[in-house]
């Protein structure tokens, strides 16, 4: 018996498709329609719009069996997601910038009623001054709502983890974020494999959520509680989370056995063998800093990417064990907190805090705005880093 022989018949079926070249954001509609959602609310804004203008195809197809809403804002949308979800429902929407935003008082909502929404967002500057451009910030100013969160690289890696990403937030009953930049992977065409239906139905059971809004077993939400009831729900949540990394690693795993790809769970390494120097980043700059990895090991220095995949709950044993020995690490950050600098490079910081044989760590805001960083520049960056001391802040490159 060969090997293709010993392929299941979900392999057989995904070997058997041809890739599409679709954009990131048509990437993640297919993969709303393959999760089977049965409410989708949105709200368009760019870059979001074609996530939607897509899904209103499959509808208009009668290939999307699904309730979609297209209520007055986004804050109107988080507010159509909640209650659908603790109807017992998979739901799903997208936004972006603006719209995230102004979703933050119910985001916060959302995880406290512990409902499974998935939602792709397209990072994109946040006003003012007026933008368009890729820039994290959205997302990341968003850290402490409670939703897991995911960067995607790719328009495939975004239609992979938005499967993911159901399987995960309906194990934990926490809602999950998908995000990959704005038009650098949002609008860009590239070749995307689409799994069978029959193949993610097998991944993505049905949801059944233990509890749930239904006149037959009356149950409520959102009462008030006293101080040691808020507590215990808020321990509840963090246990929630910390289940996050294991339940990332093992869907990727099965994933990869379904499909033959894999992303790495929580975090991705490349070419991390006996690196001198590792640089930290999330999204799209990640294949920008894969060609600068390899232009470097072909002149023989020894520099490798460690990709962020999973930004919330953050995956600090990970990390540490990923960056321990190692002695430089680089942050590029996509974003900007005024006041503290990049998000990331804060982040790493304390997770890397009293780690013996911990590495020097600097920080550079690069990227910020959708400020093109190629890799010639992020070679420099390299040197620069060596032949200075780690700053405590981060430090603005071009």
């Amino acid at each position: 018996m060969n090997a293709r022989d010993e392929l299941t018949a979900a392999e057989r079926d995904s070997a058997r498709s041809r890739p599409q070249l679709m954009t990131g954001n048509h990437a993640v509609a297919w993969a709303a329609k393959l999760a089977r959602p049965k409410v989708v609310p949105v709200y368009p804004i760019t870059p979001q719009t074609p996530v939607l203008e897509k899904i209103t195809e499959f509808a208009a197809a009668g290939e999307f069996d699904a309730e979609i809403i297209t209520p007055e804002s986004e804050h109107s949308v988080m507010a159509a997601c909640i209650p659908a979800s603790l109807a017992g429902v998979r739901v799903f929407t997208a936004t972006a910038s603006q719209g995230l935003l102004l979703m933050h008082e119910l985001l916060h909502y959302a995880a406290g009623a512990r409902a499974p929404i998935v939602m792709a967002n397209i990072n994109r500057t946040v006003a003012s001054p007026w933008a368009f451009w890729p820039d994290q910030t959205d997302s990341l100013s968003q850290r402490d709502t409670g939703w897991i969160q995911f960067y995607s690289e790719s328009a495939q890696e975004s239609l992979d983890t938005t499967i993911q990403s159901f399987r995960i937030a309906e194990s934990v009953l926490m809602p999950a974020m998908v995000s990959h930049d704005a038009f650098y992977v949002s609008h860009a065409l590239e070749p995307v494999q689409v799994p069978a239906q029959e193949l993610v139905d097998a991944f993505l059971p049905p949801y059944a959520p233990p509890h749930r809004l239904d006149t037959e077993k009356v149950e409520s939400w959102g009462n008030v509680v006293t101080q040691d009831m808020f507590y215990r729900h808020r321990q509840e949540m963090e246990a929630a989370m910390a289940r996050v990394p294991a339940l990332a690693e093992e869907a990727d795993r099965d994933w990869a056995r379904a499909t033959g790809r894999s992303w790495g769970g929580a975090l991705e390494s490349y070419r991390c063998d006996g690196a001198r120097t590792v640089i930290v980043t999330m999204g799209s700059m990640c294949g920008t800093v894969r060609e600068a990895v390899d232009a470097m090991r072909e002149a023989g220095d020894a520099v490798g990417l460690l990709k962020v995949r999973l930004f919330r709950p953050l995956p600090v044993a990970a990390l540490r064990a990923r960056l321990a020995g190692v002695p430089e690490v680089i942050v590029l950050d996509r974003n900007h907190s005024p006041g503290a600098g990049g998000v990331l490079h804060r982040e790493l910081l304390g997770a890397l805090y009293g780690l013996v044989d911990a590495p020097r760590v600097h920080g550079y805001l690069a990227g910020v705005g959708g400020v093109n960083v190629p890799p010639d520049r992020i070679s420099g960056f390299v040197q620069q880093a060596r032949a200075a001391e780690p700053q405590p802040e981060s430090v603005w490159v071009r």
